[in-house]
């Protein structure tokens, strides 16, 4: 069967920017942070002769992109909430371009917003709602938009949505985006400020069990039922990384929690240890101490843990499903065997005070892990942190990044704490957390032992600094699209 000869694109956007495919926050990170584009990847090994270009990754201006894709029937853009109206922009340069490139949207905003969406740019064509590996193939085999599940398309001056398509059991079905990322990807320009240098990341399934109301893959993309697959399908994968990619330092499970079947990922991590990887994955503050051992002793070297909070309400609040006391035993034991942690906090959550922030960062400070990130509470369309805040009046009408990419708090408690104050606890809790004797201890010991590394501490310490002082002085307003189109070509 004749495919269209597709492109996958995440889009060029603010300097640094981090806001498609891949991206936990859309946002430009404390220092320079780019995820693999797994989401497009994927599809894009679904379908013969596509492209992908990461624009922000591989530092590709807008004028570049509309050139490099002379002679693509089909344009996927992978689009996010804060990234959106430059997305569009992108979809509508290229429709001047080439005025029969069928161009369809993609990711979390477009699959809660599709009707919107459609409606803000006629250059996009349709929606591939929910998860669109196999709406996209149907798209590309050129099937009529009517027989196709998932999509969202305009039809005669109507939006129409499609049925929903059916979440995918069999993820075994799905081919490895490793060709991809080899064929389009150069590695080295991703980076992750606690992953080692050169690093991979992928997935090895779908959906968390979890419930936290903030977290948006689950409730607009993945779901809550973890979908993955067999544990001798990622080893024969992991094999076929390691053999691509000599120059890997680390492979990075993606998955919302790898964890959530710790007796795959004993299994999983037996065939690692095998196969000499070293790897790290995302991990509920709560696996018992003897995974955590059969983890270390098959390769694992980090573990990035969402602690979110020092209060239990907060907690509570947010569906956690965590006890402070349990995250406090499994970071002991982590450090115990060995294991580093990567711990990530959000300020800004339901129930947060002045006490509640002053709390978190002490409980930081006291888990003492190897570094943190401190970020802003982000209630993106679909999720229930968003409905909570449209129905309670928290939303601060703001963009929910800066013109300089960064997050902004679009949160705020009226007459308890301001979207300012939650915005400047940010600077105040790094500082706290890294100005101690601990972690400037641990970094001067590394960047003694390695001379790779003692270049890259000092090249993303000089880019903390700047975050921090950037943090602290008044931000103008995000610049008009259009201005920012003048930017990116």
């Amino acid at each position: 069967m004749t495919t269209m000869r597709t492109l996958f694109l995440n889009p060029p956007s603010f300097a640094g920017f981090d806001g498609g495919a891949g991206a936990r926050y859309q946002a430009t990170r404390e220092i320079k942070s780019f995820w693999f584009p797994t989401w497009l990847a994927q599809p894009a090994a679904m379908i013969p002769n596509s492209k992908l270009i990461d624009a922000p990754a591989d530092d590709i201006p807008l004028a570049q992109v509309v050139q490099m894709a002379r002679g693509f029937d089909l344009c996927v853009i992978h689009t996010s909430t804060p990234s959106f109206d430059n997305d569009a922009k992108v979809a509508e340069r290229l429709k001047q371009e080439y005025p029969k490139m069928l161009i369809g949207f993609v990711g979390a905003h477009v699959a809660v917003l599709p009707e919107e969406s459609l409606t803000a740019s006629k250059a996009i064509d349709f929606v591939g709602r929910e998860e669109f590996d196999y709406t996209l193939l149907e798209v590309a085999q050129g099937r009529p938009f009517g027989e196709i599940d998932g999509i969202s398309y305009r039809l005669n001056g109507a939006v129409v949505h499609n049925k929903d398509r059916a979440l995918i059991d069999d993820m075994d079905s799905l081919p490895s985006v490793l060709d991809v990322y080899k064929r389009d990807l150069a590695v080295e320009n991703y980076y992750i400020g606690y992953l080692q240098h050169p690093y991979v990341s992928l997935y090895t399934g779908r959906g968390c069990p979890a419930r936290c109301t903030f977290c948006l893959w689950p409730q607009t993309v993945g779901g809550h039922v973890y979908r993955t697959k067999s544990a001798e399908a990622v080893i024969a994968e992991m094999a076929k990384a390691k053999e691509y990619f000599p120059q890997v330092k680390e492979f990075f499970f993606d998955d919302d929690t790898f964890t959530a079947d710790l007796p795959r990922a004993a299994a999983i991590a037996k065939g690692l240890g095998k196969l000499g990887i070293t790897w790290s994955c995302n991990s509920r503050a709560n696996v018992p101490y003897e995974y955590l051992k059969t983890f270390k002793e098959n390769g694992l070297r980090l573990l990035l843990v969402g602690y979110e909070s020092g209060n239990q309400q907060v907690l509570n609040n947010i569906k956690k499903g965590i006890r402070l006391d349990i995250a406090r035993e499994f970071t002991k034991n982590c450090r115990k065997l060995g294991i580093v942690i990567h711990g990530t906090f959000i300020l800004g959550l339901p129930g947060e005070t002045k006490e509640t922030i002053a709390q978190t960062s002490k409980f930081a400070c006291e888990l003492d892990v190897e570094t943190i990130q401190v970020s802003l509470a982000a209630a993106y369309p679909g999720t229930e942190l968003y409905r909570q805040s449209t129905q309670n009046g928290w939303f601060k009408k703001d963009e929910m990044v800066r013109n300089d990419g960064t997050q902004a708090a679009t949160i705020e408690y009226p007459g308890i704490l301001s979207a300012r104050e939650i915005n400047d606890s940010v600077a105040r809790m790094y500082s706290k957390f890294y100005f101690r004797p601990r972690p400037i201890g641990r970094m001067l010991v590394s960047m003694a032992k390695d001379p790779l590394e003692r270049k890259r501490r000092l090249r993303e310490g000089a880019e903390f600094l700047r975050y921090l002082w950037g943090r602290q002085k008044p931000k103008a307003a995000q610049p008009a699209v259009a201005e920012r189109e003048q930017v990116l070509a």
